[in-house]
């Protein structure tokens, strides 16, 4: 998919020119999403948004605080990455600044079933060294099906980029965007599997996440419902956005937790 690769290069080359810190694996080479389409947030009304980041500070994906000291994110984003060079930073809008705080990671949990985003189970879990005192956002659960329904609207956050291979963004970014029917997604990705995954757009693009948003939060009715993975370019008509589909999850993530 040429959204996916496309979000994995860029991904690499500005954590490589960061600090070297990490080779991807092969297993995410078909990955990795910022708004394209938003407006400025604040941590202070989002306070459960984060950003992963290299031990030099550069920020590569997004996550959702879930506990005090977990962070749920995609699989993709972490598979083959150490706790050691992995960084959670939380309560920062800027990235030039220095508010919030720096937690490392302890351990990192990746769904057991993950090979690659577009296959689903693109979902994994951190542990940091630390409890953070803030508001969490709670996990959709499989009798959440209400809140997949098509047309609600949904909240995406992220630092990433504003546009399909352009700049990542310095400050979070919001949007909301329509969840799509299966139908519409699976005439759009013939891997859509509607156990393991949701889309995300308008019809005529324009909005979705894109570069540097991966495992980011997808949200609706007050819950995490989705995780940034995957799509074909950022924001183009006919390809929404696909996100992990957190409710199958549930009990396996909730068991890390």
């Amino acid at each position: 998919m040429a959204k996916t690769l496309h979000r994995l290069i860029v991904s690499v080359v500005v954590s490589a020119l960061a600090s070297i810190f990490f080779v991807a694996p092969a297993a995410s080479a078909d990955v990795s999403p910022m708004i394209v389409g938003g407006t400025r947030a604040s941590t202070s009304t989002y306070p459960w948004v984060v950003y992963l980041a290299s031990t030099s500070g550069s920020q590569f994906c997004g996550g959702t605080l879930v506990k005090a000291n977990k962070v749920v994110t995609a699989a993709h984003c972490v598979k083959g990455r150490t706790p050691a060079s992995t960084r959670v930073v939380h309560g920062r809008d800027d990235k030039q600044s220095t508010a919030g705080t720096v937690a490392s990671v302890t351990r990192i949990w990746v769904h057991p079933s993950y090979t690659t985003a577009t296959a689903g189970y693109d979902v994994a879990v951190l542990t940091l060294d630390r409890n953070i005192s803030s508001a969490t956002l709670p996990l959709a659960t499989p009798a959440d099906t209400a809140l997949y329904a098509a047309g609600n609207s949904a909240l995406i956050l992220g630092w990433g980029t504003t546009s399909s291979g352009g700049s990542a963004s310095r400050y979070l970014l919001k949007a909301n965007v329509p969840l799509t029917s299966d139908a519409t997604c699976k005439s759009a990705y013939s891997q859509y599997s509607n156990t393991s995954m949701v889309c995300a757009g308008f019809p005529q693009g324009g909005v979705d996440t894109c570069q540097g948003d991966s495992g980011g939060p997808l949200v609706f009715g007050g819950k995490l419902i989705g995780d940034t993975s995957w799509g074909r370019g950022c924001a183009a008509a006919g390809y929404p956005g696909v996100y992990g589909r957190i409710a199958p999850y549930y009990s396996v993530i909730n068991a890390q937790l």
